[in-house]
């Protein structure tokens, strides 16, 4: 047991006092405290297989857990040999500066390292474990059913013998926890449902499926921790035994590392799962917040590289029938016309030939058999991509491509897949790639794909964007990779009739609450297209939409325009000032925590999102959807018994003052039916 107190090494490229001077991990006779200036978690050292002892939200009373055992199991071997190291990562233009406290111990055969990351000012402590060695078959993944068990007739019934691995582990006492799992769905070309909540009482041990666990104290402390497991949706994680979390009274344990025993190997460090412990004191809105505050370190959000409203012409469903030097030029006139940042080149641009391609029995099997796979096609780009790069640029068009990786062998060839983006960066300044077609089906194709996108990102001093797609397959999820870009959510065609604007919303609507809605790519589509492959007198087809509205739908998160230009009717166009208007504030409005407004979008609902800038500022974009009626009561997050101004921003804004009832309820008034309304508001008194 080590009494040695660890210096805090700091390693900043200025010579200013570091931020990261706020964070510290210092080891005490066997007491390891890790925090900053507004959360601490106290452990204990366990010759480094720690167990927490409390954890607190700086100001507020701590929250007392038992430590008698410890926050990670994956073997039963007794600890030995461990140490606490230190060091301060400077900011990389992606990533703030952090704070890294380094566990490493030995358990048996096995070496185990955890990382305990911490951003200053952030109330959040996230835990990396690395693995090196010999897991062995000895790995606890039991997910035992409770109909299985015997009746409880005595203390000795109670327990219950099946064990799991333990990634991370809170252990509190009492009998009046609650809780909520929440579960996320991606592969969306198969799923429109892609949030479920679960609320539950904590009993005895009890399963639950899921990223993100807040548990808070029934007995009116006000308090309770977010638990986030960065990992894949549950439905595609590997090693995957059914389960994310148990709760068993107040004992919560994260669980499923995502490894089996021939991941660990000894001759290299393989990394699990990651887990966060976020403490918060107060409401649900003091819990989301303090995620939502930790979420937004994972990627910095800068204007010029972050923020887009991007076209892409696939969703018009041509294909690669149409894309070629000629047709792109002419795109780009029509896309600066209304207002587009970005302009993607889907499937079609390169000289391979896609199994999804409209004009060739193509393949993504063995692609870098044919060493020109990856090169602009010379029959639709006979002078490459530069004519379209660099008119693109005289507009002020960024030109993005679509890219993907070569999943065979678990992604053996990314050294070659990541010289092909680096070279497109290089010849053409191209930093936006959509990834499409991922298959992660295990833990070395997951190192092997961040290998990809972590020397992409390293040789364009990280100014590349990965737009990830979610529609299909085994990939990364909402709350894994979030550092390399954002998420392109959904394909939806009027072509099939699977385009309903209320479905969008509503989709962007339900992730909010847990996912930043600034990460996720929204689509909004020509209405004008395919009005027979709707239902006659269908209420919520498109077409019964004003093209303003459909780009408002998108607002909260990154537009996209998943249309061809060339399709839209004149009057399209008009729509431009309005997507241009809303650059002017988009960077703002998406500082904020966004986070759903008003009723669940139906089609004939209220709606909207309210981004918390402060306690006394922010801003309010509401929907009215298809409903008689012009006024109705909404819950928002704005603090009850206040008056709040309103500052019209975008839209039907009609309002200048309202006052919040109780449960921050507001009364909303929008003229028309399908309308929208974006204010900025600032809280101006409270009532007595």
């Amino acid at each position: 047991m080590s009494r040695f107190i660890y210096p805090l090494l700091l390693l900043s490229l200025s010579t200013s006092v570091s931020k990261a001077s706020e964070c510290y991990a210092t080891l005490d006779g066997d007491t390891l405290r890790i925090g900053n200036s507004v959360v601490e978690r106290v452990l204990v050292w366990n010759d480094g297989a720690l167990a927490t002892a409390r954890i607190a939200v700086k100001g507020a009373a701590p929250l007392v857990a038992d430590a008698s055992s410890p926050d990670f199991i994956v073997n039963r071997s007794v600890p030995a040999d461990a140490r606490l190291d230190t060091i301060t990562v400077a900011p990389d233009g992606v990533t703030p500066e952090q704070f890294l406290a380094t566990v490493s111990y030995k358990a048996g055969p096995l070496d185990v390292r955890r990382v305990y990351r911490i951003v200053p000012g952030v109330p959040a402590i996230a835990c990396d474990t690395y693995l090196r060695g010999i897991l062995g078959d000895n790995i606890p993944t039991g997910n035992d059913n409770a109909a299985d068990r015997t009746n409880i007739e005595s203390k000795e019934a109670m327990k219950v013998t099946t064990v799991t691995s333990v990634l991370d582990r809170i252990r509190f006492n009492g009998a009046h926890w609650h809780g909520r799992a929440v579960e996320f769905r991606d592969v969306t070309d198969w799923n429109n449902n892609l949030v479920s909540e679960q609320d539950f009482i904590s009993y005895r041990r009890t399963p639950h499926r899921g990223n993100i666990l807040i548990v808070s104290d029934g007995t009116g402390s006000r308090g309770g921790v977010v638990m986030l497991k960065e990992a894949p949706s549950s439905s595609s994680q590997l090693s995957y035994t059914n389960a994310d979390f148990f709760s068993d009274f107040g004992d919560f344990t994260v669980t499923g590392t995502g490894l089996n025993a021939a991941d660990v190997v000894p001759d290299k460090w393989t990394q699990a799962y990651s887990t966060v412990m976020i403490p918060y004191c107060g409401s649900e809105l003091d819990a989301l917040t303090a995620l939502r505050s930790y979420q937004k370190t994972r990627r910095i959000m800068i204007p010029g590289r972050d923020e887009m409203v991007m076209m892409n012409t696939w969703g018009d469903r041509s294909q690669d029938s149409k894309v070629n030097e000629a047709f792109c030029l002419a795109e780009l006139e029509r896309a600066s016309r209304l207002g587009i940042t970005h302009f993607q080149i889907d499937d079609g641009w390169q000289s391979g030939k896609s199994p999804n391609s409209a004009v060739a029995k193509g393949s993504f099997k063995d692609i870098w058999r044919n060493a020109d796979y990856w090169k602009p096609d010379t029959m639709k780009y006979p002078r490459g991509l530069r004519p379209v790069v660099d008119r693109a640029h005289e507009l002020g068009i960024e030109i993005g491509l679509w890219f993907n990786p070569s999943v065979q062998d678990d992604f053996a060839d990314w050294e070659k897949d990541a010289a092909t983006l680096v070279g497109l960066y290089r010849d053409y300044g191209i930093r936006m790639f959509k990834i499409d077609g991922l298959a992660i089906n295990s833990k070395l194709g997951e190192e092997r794909l961040r290998r990809l996108f972590d020397k992409v990102m390293l040789e364009s001093g990280n100014e590349v964007v990965f737009n990830l797609d979610a529609t299909a397959g085994r990939r990364a999820g909402y709350h894994m990779l979030n550092r390399y870009g954002n998420i392109f959510l959904e394909n939806r065609y009027t072509d099939w009739g699977n385009y309903y604007p209320y479905h969008t919303l509503r989709n962007l609507w339900m992730l909010s609450k847990y996912v930043p809605a600034e990460i996720l790519q929204i689509e909004f589509l020509n209405k004008w297209r395919n009005p027979d492959k709707y239902p006659t007198g269908d209420p919520f087809a498109p077409v019964n939409y004003s093209f303003d509205y459909l780009f408002a739908v998108t607002m909260a998160g990154q537009p996209l325009a998943w249309m061809e230009a060339a399709n839209l009717l004149e009057e399209a166009f008009a729509t431009g000032s309005l997507i241009k208007e809303y650059r002017s504030m988009q960077h703002a409005f998406h500082q904020g925590t966004i986070l759903p407004v008003g009723e669940e979008p139906s089609g004939r609902s209220f709606t909207g999102f309210q981004s918390v800038i402060s306690p006394y500022e922010g801003f309010l974009l509401l929907y009215r959807e298809s409903t008689p009626e012009s006024t109705r009561i909404i819950d928002t997050w704005l603090p009850e018994g206040t008056d709040v101004q309103l500052i019209p921003v975008l839209g039907d804004t009609g309002q200048t003052q309202m006052s919040v009832a109780e449960n921050g309820r507001i009364r909303v008034s929008l003229r028309n039916p399908d309308s929208f309304a974006m204010y900025r508001y600032k809280i101006i008194g409270r009532k007595k």
